[in-house]
């Protein structure tokens, strides 16, 4: 059985169904790991996008 796991920012917590709206939830993810992770995964993925060089025009 296939699931898709969802980060409910609201609740902290990951979910397997839709119960809180989408704008208090981050995913779908595969794995409940990778939803467990997922403001690590953001911050992460925001450092990077701040840095790149294609995208600094200060």
């Amino acid at each position: 059985m296939s699931h898709e796991y969802w980060y409910c920012l609201r609740h902290k917590t990951v979910e397997t169904e839709q119960i809180c709206p989408g704008s208090e939830r981050m995913g779908p993810y595969a794995t409940r790991q990778e939803a467990e992770n997922a403001l690590a995964s953001a911050a992460e993925r925001t450092e990077a996008w701040d840095n790149d060089e294609r995208w600094n025009d200060d």
